[in-house]
């Protein structure tokens, strides 16, 4: 699947100032058609209204996690083929583990910034 600019993604994440600053970074790899969902109950109504390209999501929220939300979307025969990078400020090896079984597409650690974002994106836009 070749890496598109102009797709739709999605930023999932409770923390608003994380969204901004991702939205920024995506911004500045290219990417225009940026929206955001406050948690992993919100973000599964978008994803059910239109299609992404791309989640890139947090790890810890509340009341649905971005690992439950992953989970639901490889769950999905719909929405199971979209990319999704999982964000978090834990690099816990089980966490990680526990995430590629559950099919994360790649895994990004706080901090970090546009070129590590874009390394991970094209890394998923490769497989």
């Amino acid at each position: 699947m070749a890496l598109d600019y102009s797709m739709p993604v999605l930023v999932v994440d409770d923390y608003k100032t994380m969204i901004r600053i991702i939205k920024n970074l995506l911004k500045q790899l290219g990417f225009e058609d940026v929206d955001e969902a406050a948690d992993g109950t919100e973000a599964l109504g978008k994803l059910k209204e239109r299609t992404y390209g791309l989640v890139i999501s947090d790890w810890n929220m509340q009341p649905m996690t971005g690992y439950e939300l992953l989970q639901h979307v490889r769950g999905d025969t719909a929405l199971s083929g979209i990319p999704f990078i999982m964000v978090t400020a834990e690099a816990k090896s089980e966490n990680v583990v526990a995430a590629k079984k559950a099919g994360v597409s790649n895994y990004i650690v706080k901090p970090f910034n546009a070129q590590t974002l874009k390394g991970k994106i094209e890394t998923v836009f490769q497989n």
